[in-house]
């Protein structure tokens, strides 16, 4: 084959010698799929009535007038 890009015994030979490190902090914890995600959001905001973030977001304020 004309033009190859190198031999395939040669592969994976970087991510093999690269040292594994690992996860630390928020990315030590595996997310939730965004189905579950949005569904318990839903449940805050609207069946509990609790918003996160600053207390002063659009979404607290608007909370804050419906009680």
């Amino acid at each position: 084959m004309p033009g190859s890009h190198g031999s395939l015994t040669k592969a994976g030979k970087v991510k093999m010698q690269t040292p594994k490190i690992e996860k630390t902090g928020v990315n030590s914890q595996s997310k939730k799929p965004p189905r579950i995600r949005y569904r318990e959001l839903y449940n805050l905001r609207f069946k509990k009535g609790v918003y996160s973030g600053q207390p002063n977001s659009i979404g607290a304020k608007r909370n804050k007038f419906t009680d």
